[in-house]
């Protein structure tokens, strides 16, 4: 049962949240802020709330926004509530022991109302008395015994205290009554009413910020942590700096909001439900504002707005975050709520963040990517693996649930790029070298067949995504995902022929999607198209080696699988999937995607590391019988991918047999070899005007598309001309490039 008081300045109830038993102390008639760090009166009162109201974890006050301090605080002050009703229980103060009217009175004074307010003004006080009465017996003055020991067994009991111990080193010439001290151990967990996750919003102390920077109105700072490794990922979202005005307005409106929750419908198309969201927000707001005689600037509105759409059918503090474009991952363990967000960071790696997620959180975001994704996540189906479309980010979504997860909820996410990764962009960032480029520039429009292993996290899906760019556009593309990652929409919009088929995930029962299996036999029967599996996990592997062999020979095969090498795609595709060797062998080329450590284990670079081509000339053991060649290999020392003599020399099959379907390269390797060289001067030129002149869109998808297209319509006029002439090709191409950054720029200005 709720305990409560009838003091209106500190109603309280006493609520259970899973294993936290939390103390909520209603504060909207006080006239200051809920501090127990700043504020005497407060931290008395809540002392007196801790005793009436026994064992809590946790204290919460509400007055607008919503005050936490978390257990450990928490249990700092329950500690000298215990200790105060143990000296009245013990009767220590009493004043036929103490005889002594000044000493009752002071020691009564000191301990039934400055340990409340003041416990380490208390203690330092009493200290001091202590050592005036040591000074008294040294002296040969007459000495008040009892009070003596009373003073030093209240000493003695108050300095065992974790509040005590926490600033003892810190207590000389500490003035009672000045709050500095409380200032170091306690702080709140400050969260407007309306949100559930719990955000540390003071920058921690003796922490080192190494980096500062702005996601729209969010201000983002990095942590260097003082005894750790990790950093810390900080944020201040503006709905921490709203005016009291403000947050009127924001209440009445969502008030008003709840009367509409949205339906399975609205999910189906999230971009559509949220634009409608946000012109109705942006309308109320904007009459409430008005109906109140507030002032506010169009950006408020549509700042208040886009608050209002977040904590309605969004995902709250969740969104900021996903909006960093440096964000990589985003992981919320369970239990929700004792447990901080972990990121990982483009620049500093693993993080932790100061969002602390709630058990209310973890089954709002459920209930929405339920009906978003129409799959289960029950008890019978505790996997539930989605995409999250958000505005200006996508991320896939992978949810745990009992009984597979026995503490609850818990979330992985991975954020994609809001635009198709390109191989230029990989470039910059030294995923893959120019030559390397060049290559896979060459192998793609050769139409082979290849995958692309790698283990978690080492930036598979994004590669491929970065060969579909390579694509000419004039080829149609159908790809199929059981969770959707790639940019289908975006090269839709850069004029790509692109149909996208979502199937069902190989975990998930109950669901009315087509299996994956299904799904690329289907595209058998949708006409000549390249075929781009989102990643091959399970049965679906026979029917892709189906359709590599028997209908999708003459355009791009490609998808993702897990694998460190070769011959671990091998040894998972034969081996695990039940795909027979002879039809491993429809694999042309295998590029491997792995994440290389610093020597210091602190940071960690996605590399490809490796690809090889799939020779045919083998029975058993393609290891064994020299089954994969290697291309290109990574050289740890050079930090660079680089040619091996197979390919230097020419000795690849499958560079042959691409060649042998053009006139003018058949039996001419070094006609091959030139234009592969070609290829990685084009994407070199590309990396190098971007960082010469500042120009990052230069490496964008649409910007390269438009120069894959120039490159091959010159190619073809200038072989048509003259022949094969790459220095021609080259000049032609990189005129056209000068051309287009001068155009580019003068419609910038």
């Amino acid at each position: 049962m709720p305990l409560f008081t009838q003091d209106k300045a500190f109603a309280y109830d006493v609520v259970r949240e899973g294993e936290e038993i939390i103390l909520k102390i209603a504060m909207d008639t006080y006239p200051g802020v809920p501090s127990l760090e700043d504020d005497e009166a407060v931290m008395a009162r809540t002392i007196d709330l801790i005793r009436e109201a026994g064992n809590i974890t946790k204290i919460v006050y509400t007055q607008r926004r919503e005050y936490e301090y978390d257990e450990g605080q928490t249990q700092m002050l329950a500690e000298i509530a215990r200790l105060q009703s143990q000296f009245v229980q013990e009767k220590i103060i009493s004043y036929g022991g103490l005889q002594n009217p000044q000493q009752y009175a002071k020691l009564q004074e000191l301990l039934l109302n400055t340990l409340k307010a003041d416990p380490i003004g208390c203690y330092v006080m009493m200290r001091r008395m202590v050592r005036e009465e040591e000074i008294r017996q040294e002296s040969g003055q007459q000495l008040l015994q009892k009070s003596a020991a009373v003073l030093k067994y209240a000493v003695s009991m108050l300095g065992k205290t974790r509040l005590i111990q926490a600033v003892e080193s810190q207590l000389a010439g500490h003035e009672p009554g000045k709050r500095e001290l409380y200032r170091q151990v306690f702080h709140a967990d400050v969260k407007p009413d309306f949100m559930f996750s719990k955000l540390q919003a003071a920058f921690p102390i003796d922490a080192e910020e190494i980096d500062s920077y702005q996601v729209g109105s969010t201000q983002v700072t990095i942590f260097s942590l003082p005894g750790t490794v990790q950093y810390l990922y900080h944020i201040i979202p503006p709905e921490f700096s709203l005016s009291e005005e403000q947050y009127e307005i924001l209440d009445a409106a969502r008030t008003i909001m709840a009367e509409h929750s949205p339906t399975k419908n609205e999910f189906v198309d999230p971009e559509r439900a949220r634009q409608v969201f946000s012109n109705i927000s942006h309308d109320l707001i904007e009459e409430l504002a008005e109906s109140r005689s507030y002032q506010l600037r169009v950006k408020e509105i549509d700042i208040l707005a886009d608050i209002l759409v977040r904590y309605t059918i969004g995902f709250g503090l969740l969104e900021i975050v996903l909006a960093d474009e440096k964000v990589q991952d985003v992981t919320l363990n369970s239990p929700m709520g004792k447990i901080p967000l972990f990121i990982v960071h483009q620049d500093f790696g693993d993080c932790r963040t100061n969002i602390y997620p709630t058990i209310t959180d973890a089954e709002s975001w459920a209930s929405k990517l339920r009906m978003a994704s129409g799959r289960p996540l029950d008890e019978a189906n505790p996997i539930l693996d989605t995409e999250l479309l958000l505005p200006g980010s996508r991320a896939r979504v992978a949810v745990i649930a009992p009984p597979l997860n026995p503490t609850g909820l818990a979330y992985a996410l991975r954020r994609h790029r809001d635009k198709p990764w390109t191989l230029p962009l990989f470039m910059k960032n030294k995923m893959i070298d120019g030559l390397g480029a060049g290559l896979l520039s060459f192998i793609i429009d050769g139409s082979r067949t290849m995958l692309i292993a790698g283990t978690r996290s080492a930036g598979k899906t994004a590669f491929l995504s970065s060969l579909l760019v390579e694509i000419m556009r004039k080829y149609r593309i159908i790809t199929i995902e059981d969770t959707l990652e790639l940019p289908v929409s975006a090269l839709r919009n850069l004029g790509y022929n692109i149909q996208q088929m979502k199937v069902a995930a190989a975990l998930t029962r109950g669901t009315t999607e087509v299996s994956a299996d299904e799904g690329i036999r289907t595209t058998l029967r949708m006409g000549d198209s390249s075929l781009i599996i989102g990643e091959v996990r399970s049965t679906e592997a026979r029917a892709l080696y189906e359709a590599m062999r028997v209908g999708a020979m003459a355009n791009v095969v490609a998808g993702t699988i897990h694998g460190d090498s070769p011959y671990g795609v091998y040894d998972r595709v034969v081996n695990d999937l039940g795909v027979p060797k002879t039809s491993f062998k429809a694999t042309d080329v295998i590029i491997v995607a792995n994440p290389v450590r610093t020597a210091d284990g602190l940071h960690r670079v996605r590399r490809i590391t490796q690809i090889t081509e799939v020779r045919k000339q083998w029975e058993n053991d393609p290891l064994a019988e020299h089954g994969f060649v290697d291309l290109m290999k990574y050289d740890v020392k050079a930090d660079q991918l680089l040619p091996t003599p197979e390919l230097i020399s020419g000795e690849s099959d499958v560079l042959k047999q691409i060649a042998a379907n053009v006139k003018e390269w058949a039996g001419n390797w070094d006609a091959v070899w030139q234009n592969i060289l070609l290829r990685k001067q084009v994407k070199e030129a590309i990396v190098e005007y971007a960082a010469k002149l500042g120009r990052a869109d230069l490496l964008e998808a649409d910007f390269v598309v438009a120069s894959n297209d120039e490159f091959h319509r010159i190619a073809d006029k200038v072989n048509a001309e003259a022949g094969l002439d790459t220095k021609r090709i080259f000049f032609e191409w990189n005129e056209w490039l000068k051309r287009s950054i001068k155009q580019s720029s003068g419609a910038g200005r």
